[in-house]
């Protein structure tokens, strides 16, 4: 069973008290290989729960995959499995995977998302660090050129591009009028506070970034997502909605508990989110995306602040007795009074 944390023993150092030793808690981080068809598309540091919403997000933010009817199986990897994998369409039908880390439930969408393989009394069998996508027969693979056959940093989605102009690239979901929606600033500002509700891991290790999906119409986080690396928390909240069948996301906001860098705009627009919510500072970059891509992007939002760097129209004041309805009294009635 994989886990989130790992428990070491460490020296804690105080300038008045002097050294004691005592079990501390940290976020775990693992190499994770993404493959395409059996061909390896990325390596990515992550902390490795959500392994398959982690790789179908990656996918969709890529531009790979547009839906979960683009998806033939996502499966853990044989050990001894060559490169190229096995052909899928000769193997008999996997089972999902409960791999004690929530994943079963993301492996239950609406739409016709194949199969999720790789039993819990098969683990000994196979790689959970290896995750290979098999794309439905209509979909064609990626090209060389989108390959990126390198380690990908914890901190950064896009290391590994060959270059900026390949991932300026139109999303999946352009945002349209069904966008259109307004959030008073209260709201917006107490977003990171509904996220941070939900980030236990973070709580208990403080290593961790969050990132969690809002519905504008019930006012709840649909979900969150912790990873070590930022945008892995993004990629598996919007591979969590892809194989819900949630796409587009045209009445969702993204809330991040970090900085909203360039590529967390990108994976945003490729999703069709209307708004992306960040605890810190956006990029230059990041905001000329949000602009070009219609989208409101807010930084620095720490519950009773906000920065809004692009799309304001979505975020109105809150209501105040001025805008409240004002009862007309009859002239005979007002007299009386």
């Amino acid at each position: 069973m994989r886990s989130s944390q790992a428990r070491v023993r460490v020296a804690r150092v105080h300038a008045d008290t002097g050294r004691t030793h005592r079990a501390d808690t940290l976020a775990v981080e693992e190499p994770l290989e993404i493959r395409v068809n059996g061909t390896r598309l990325a390596v990515t540091m992550r902390t490795p729960v959500h392994d398959f919403s982690l790789a179908v997000g990656f996918a969709l933010s890529e531009g790979i995959i547009n839906s979960a009817d683009d998806v033939f199986r996502v499966r853990y990897c044989q050990k001894d499995q060559g490169p190229k994998g096995l052909n899928p369409h000769t193997q008999a039908q996997p089972q999902d995977h409960p791999d004690g880390n929530s994943l079963t439930s993301d492996l239950a969408p609406p739409l016709g998302l194949g199969a999720f393989s790789g039993t819990e009394s098969a683990l000994q069998n196979t790689s959970d660090n290896v995750v290979d996508i098999t794309l439905a027969p209509h979909v064609l693979p990626p090209t060389a050129t989108v390959q990126r056959q390198l380690v990908v940093n914890s901190s950064c989605g896009l290391c590994g591009r060959q270059s900026l102009d390949e991932v300026h690239q139109n999303g999946c979901y352009p945002i349209d009028e069904r966008s259109d929606f307004t959030l008073d600033e209260l709201t917006v500002m107490g977003l990171p506070n509904q996220l941070s509700e939900d980030q236990k891991v973070f709580a208990k290790t403080g290593g961790l970034h969050g990132a969690g999906l809002y519905d504008v119409k019930t006012g709840k986080m649909l979900v969150v997502r912790e990873d070590v690396g930022r945008h892995n928390a993004v990629d598996k909240v919007l591979g969590w909605a892809l194989m819900e069948g949630l796409l587009p996301l045209s009445d969702k906001v993204l809330v991040t508990s970090s900085r909203a860098s360039f590529e967390l705009v990108q994976k945003a627009a490729m999703a069709g989110v209307p708004m992306l919510v960040a605890v810190s500072a956006p990029s230059s970059l990041a905001v000329e995306l949000a602009k070009e891509s219609d989208m409101t992007l807010v930084g620095f939002t720490r519950g009773h602040r906000c920065v809004i760097y692009a799309g304001e129209e979505r975020i109105v004041p809150p209501a105040t007795e001025t805008d409240a309805d004002v009862i007309d009294v009859p002239d005979d009635a007002a007299n009386s009074l």
